[in-house]
């Protein structure tokens, strides 16, 4: 069998985010997809008209019109109908995941690149029916005389006319990603001054980037949206620390706000995939790095924390690689809340955790905090469960892709369900 390539990643593009019922509630999870994807097939069309060898695009929420969005979009967006596509999904880490099931699928022997992204339109969540009046109706829908259909409208309970609005809270638990935070950061006993002045950076640094130019090349205007609507050039830490506690509203203990929180947000990004060989099809200029490893993690959600997978999944990818935490020049971590970056970083500083937990004896060091999400995080740029894990590598590869060769970089998602995925990547 033939060697298997190097695995490159390139940065790709993205709509601008916004928040839920904002400026894209107009558009549902395809037709904020479509122009993303069709932009991104315009860079290989000037290339000779090169395609990619395949495509993988995910989104969380579920839709009763169709299953496999990534054919959809890419149907819709014109591109070639011979070109495979599959859908994807792993909550927060679904075009993370879509990305290593892209990796794992290049072969050098005619797969060689793929475009891989997801989406979220929270504005436009379907409404469902509950199972009774599912069983109801379709009952209704077989009976075939007049005499038949009024017999099953006897049937009927007014208890079962219930409509079905996907929450953001995990089946298992019943309590939503925010409620699982605030018992985290009790845990860890995380200050509110600490998670604000996390969220306060973010704005800052998300502000910075586009005044920069930063996101000029990764993101593309969608109808009169231009660029990312949720970073605050306004905000203070004073502003944030008047916020009340958004899921722990009862004990006066609660510390996890709508400002140190990301928001409901709707968006799309996309991000390639590829061998060296498949790399080449893009323009010259498209930033490029390669991937060193991965980590995907799964905890006991009941009792490890929702979102600590990353947790237990760094120290063990550095530690395979023999690296500690300063050896890394570029921390790209999810910021779902402020809470849950600030407890990843306490356990990757706690000994007794680094030992007990992730099973990783070596001494990884100090958490280089100064080097963590340059160009602003999810909690200033928003967070569209499916988009964000191409957001967050698209930023990542292009900032990289800046630095000396062998930089390293990692980028880290944790999602809902105590799952997690992460990234090694270097600049070549």
């Amino acid at each position: 069998m033939a060697t298997k390539p190097d695995i490159w990643l390139a940065a790709g593009l993205r709509t601008p985010f916004a928040k839920v019922d904002g400026a894209l509630k107009g558009y549902d999870a395809i037709t904020l997809s479509v122009p993303v994807v069709k932009a991104m097939l315009a860079q290989l069309a000037q290339n000779g008209g090169a395609r990619p060898d395949f495509a993988v695009w995910g989104t969380v929420i579920p839709n009763l019109t169709w299953s496999n969005i990534a054919r959809e979009v890419l149907l819709d967006a014109g591109a070639d109908p011979t070109i495979p596509a599959f859908s994807t999904i792993m909550a927060c880490s679904t075009s993370m995941v879509g990305v290593l099931e892209a990796a794992g699928m290049i072969d050098g022997r005619g797969r060689d690149l793929a475009l891989v992204g997801g989406v979220e339109s929270m504005s436009r969540v379907q409404v469902g029916m509950s199972v009774a009046f599912s069983d109801w109706l379709k009952g209704f829908q077989a009976a075939k005389t007049t005499g038949q259909k009024l017999a099953h409208l006897s049937k009927l309970n007014p208890r079962d006319l219930k409509l079905y609005i996907p929450r953001v809270a995990n089946r298992v638990t019943g309590l939503s990603m925010g409620e699982h935070t605030e018992i985290t950061a009790k845990e860890w006993n995380l200050a509110r001054a600490d998670q604000d002045q996390i969220a306060f950076e973010s704005h800052q640094h998300a502000v910075a980037a586009w005044e920069a130019g930063f996101f000029d090349d990764l993101v593309i205007p969608v109808g009169e949206v231009k660029r990312d609507t949720i970073p605050r050039k306004d905000s203070t830490l004073e502003k944030l620390a008047k916020l009340g506690p958004a899921f722990d509203k009862t004990s006066g203990k609660g510390t996890l706000t709508a400002g140190n929180s990301s928001p409901l947000t709707d968006g799309a990004a996309g991000i390639w995939v590829g061998s060296e060989t498949g790399m080449a099809r893009l323009p010259a200029s498209t930033p490029k790095v390669r991937v060193v490893d991965y980590e995907v993690t799964s905890i006991d959600l009941r009792h490890e924390g929702l979102l600590m997978a990353p947790a237990y999944g760094v120290p063990r990818m550095l530690d395979r690689n023999g690296l500690k935490y300063a050896d890394v020049g570029l921390w790209e971590i999810h910021e779902a809340f402020a809470a849950q970056v600030l407890s990843h970083i306490a356990a990757w500083e706690d000994e007794a955790f680094r030992r007990a937990k992730a099973g990783v004896e070596t001494d990884l060091g100090k958490f280089p905090r100064e080097r963590m999400n340059p160009t602003g995080g999810s909690l200033a740029v928003g967070h569209p469960f499916g988009a964000t894990g191409a957001r967050i590598l698209s930023q990542a590869v292009k900032e990289l892709a800046t630095r000396p060769k062998g930089e390293k970089a990692v980028v880290s998602i944790c999602a809902d369900g105590g799952q997690g995925t992460m990234m090694l990547l270097e600049s070549a």
